[in-house]
């Protein structure tokens, strides 16, 4: 008897987990994120360029695939926490030191994500949901005539589409 009821504690404690489990992973799927940034409320998505190509998750960088998604954003404009968020650090995503060479990381709802082209406020802390966190670096100086954006790539590089 002793031996059955251990193996049923441990069936339950296994279920709790898989229940868990499940239930963190439909609460991730449920976030959206809130204004991105200043003068586009609803997040509005960059189309395609013709010199630059598209800014969907997936489009053709040459050999490459864009890993992110491109939300407009005009030059310079604020840059505001999705929804709470836990500040990482920088993100660099080309490591050449351009105008634009610049991004901030961060986590909150579950999520891990980055966000280029930005010049951000603070490498560090916490902002809560519409709190400014930096401003749009100068797109138009290293991609001239492009639709300026700020680029979501999540840490693990899976599509944030749906977040959106």
């Amino acid at each position: 008897m002793e031996t059955s009821t251990y193996r049923i504690m441990h069936l339950d404690i296994l279920f709790c987990f898989l229940v868990l489990a499940v239930l963190s992973s439909s609460c991730v799927d449920q976030v959206k994120f809130g204004p991105l940034c200043g003068g586009n409320p609803d997040n509005m998505k960059r189309g395609c360029d013709t010199k630059y190509g598209c800014g969907h998750y997936g489009a053709s960088r040459g050999s490459k695939k864009h890993m992110g998604l491109d939300i407009v954003c005009s030059d310079g404009a604020y840059l505001y926490a999705p929804f709470d968020v836990r500040i990482i650090g920088r993100a660099k995503p080309y490591g050449n030191n351009n105008a634009i060479d610049d991004g901030i990381t961060l986590m909150g709802e579950g999520l891990c994500f980055k966000l280029f082209y930005v010049m951000p406020d603070q490498l560090s802390g916490t902002r809560f949901k519409y709190e400014k966190i930096g401003r749009l670096l100068p797109m138009q100086k290293v991609y001239p005539g492009i639709t300026s954006h700020v680029h979501v790539q999540m840490c693990d590089k899976s599509d944030p589409t749906k977040y959106f």
